[in-house]
């Protein structure tokens, strides 16, 4: 029997998986009347309505179970509750780009990542890099632009 893994995450994005699932589940009954009024009208072969309902349906159970899995497998990490002074999960990590130009991520789940809000996954590249480092190592990343070069001014646990 294969491990299952554990997928840390903070609570504000489990908070973000449980509502999406609620939300599909409460979705269910009226998929189920969609499909049920449809059936009414006839011919199914030739009914779109139908078959949109149907397509809708699978849809949405497919992402409940996707969503059931994730929300079973979560470890929820309180970034607060950590220190060190190394890189880790929930960690917020102030860098010095090539330009010496300041630029602050902190480490999420692959499913909280925003980098336009500063969140990166520990699965991307620079979050790979960073897992580890400490205050004045020098990251070196490839990303599709290219080559990045990066120091690593301060982690926080905020």
């Amino acid at each position: 029997m294969a491990s299952i893994e554990k997928l840390p995450m903070l609570a504000e994005g489990y908070e973000r998986l449980t509502a999406e699932l609620k939300a599909l589940r409460e979705e269910r009954p009226r998929i189920v009347d969609a499909i049920e009024e449809a059936r009414a009208h006839g011919d199914l072969s030739e009914n779109a309505e139908y078959h949109a309902a149907k397509e809708r349906q699978g849809q949405v159970e497919a992402t409940i179970a996707d969503l059931e899995d994730k929300v079973s497998r979560a470890q929820i990490v309180d970034p607060k509750t950590l220190s060190g002074s190394k890189v880790i999960f929930g960690a917020t990590v102030t860098l010095l780009d090539d330009d010496d130009k300041p630029v602050k991520y902190q480490i999420v789940g692959p499913y909280e990542a925003d980098a336009k809000i500063g969140r990166i996954s520990y699965n991307s590249p620079l979050g790979k890099a960073l897992i580890g480092r400490q205050v004045e190592d020098e990251v070196e990343v490839t990303v599709p632009a290219g080559d990045k070069f990066y120091l690593v001014q301060k982690i926080e646990f905020i």
